[in-house]
């Protein structure tokens, strides 16, 4: 059986790109793929989503052509995991993954017997509401599904070997937000000394198990920006997202109004952007 596909890519020397979608509509995911991305990673850790709702975003996604992923809450969550590939995803990313132990309990719940420990059910989107099409989609799920730890604490940076070299680690993500604070860096990130040791680390480790590493200049970059992360050993992008790219969005057409009335007769409404009020929350 074929390997994933982006595992192909990867081998190919194909740079596969996706973006982190937090909405709930299949209009955006629609949108990534026509827009010539090629994954998507639906959140359901930060995002009021749940696995089972995704549904509708897998289904957008397939419809445009995009490799759906999921990000669960959590690496132990078992039912979320269990869900988000019934529901057709066709990898998890596995947040705060701190050790060994905590892929293998999502591997766990990811596969079936006697890889894994998953539950059988021929009623769900994923083997196409089929008793029939369970065998060839247990199979398929057993070989293909990509479990990516995404490292983002220091204790996933110090057992970075051990992660690396799980046979069913073929992809991690480098978390650089959450290891920046978890390390009392805040929002120094790649500009701390010791956040890029840990940076380089988990690099040297996956360079020598041969696991691909998802990155990129996830918050905005330029093609510099994009060739320097393939010097550093990005091979999978994971650029941007969608929330903040709307509001960037919105910002600029917004500023341009306003210059453009400033050479005018006319006048912008003068309207003090605020934080939401409490009875809002």
């Amino acid at each position: 059986m074929s390997e994933h596909p982006l595992i192909e890519m990867v081998k190919q020397k194909v740079v596969p790109l996706g973006m982190q979608c937090f909405t709930t509509d299949p209009a955006f995911v629609e949108v990534l793929g026509l827009a010539g991305f090629d994954f998507v990673m639906l959140d359901t850790e930060h995002a009021p989503n749940n696995p089972r709702a995704m549904e509708a975003m897998v289904r957008a996604a397939e419809y445009v052509g995009l490799m759906p992923f999921v990000r669960v809450p959590d690496a132990h969550c078992e039912p979320d995991i269990r869900r988000a590939l019934e529901a057709g995803a066709t990898g998890i990313f596995l947040p705060m993954v701190r050790s060994a132990d905590d892929v293998k309990a999502a591997a766990s719940a990811a596969f079936f017997p006697p890889k894994g420990e998953r539950g059988v059910c021929p009623a769900m989107r994923a083997s196409r509401y089929s008793l029939a099409g369970l065998e060839a989609y247990a199979l398929r799920n057993n070989e293909q599904t990509l479990l990516i730890p995404i490292i983002e604490h220091p204790e996933g940076v110090e057992r970075i070997d051990e992660i690396c070299a799980l046979d069913d680690v073929k992809v991690i993500a480098f978390g650089v937000g959450d290891l920046s604070y978890a390390m009392g860096k805040g929002f120094e990130m790649m500009s701390s000394p010791e956040v890029r040791d840990a940076y380089e680390r988990v690099l040297g480790s996956a360079r020598k198990h041969g696991v691909a590493v998802v990155g990129g200049p996830v918050l905005g970059g330029d093609a510099n920006a994009c060739r320097k992360a393939l010097d550093d050993g990005i091979t999978v992008f994971s650029v941007g997202l969608d929330l903040l790219g709307f509001r960037k969005f919105c910002e600029q057409m917004s500023d341009a109004v306003s210059k453009g009335v400033a050479e005018t007769t006319f006048t912008r409404a003068k309207r003090v952007t605020a934080e939401p009020s409490a009875q809002a929350k």
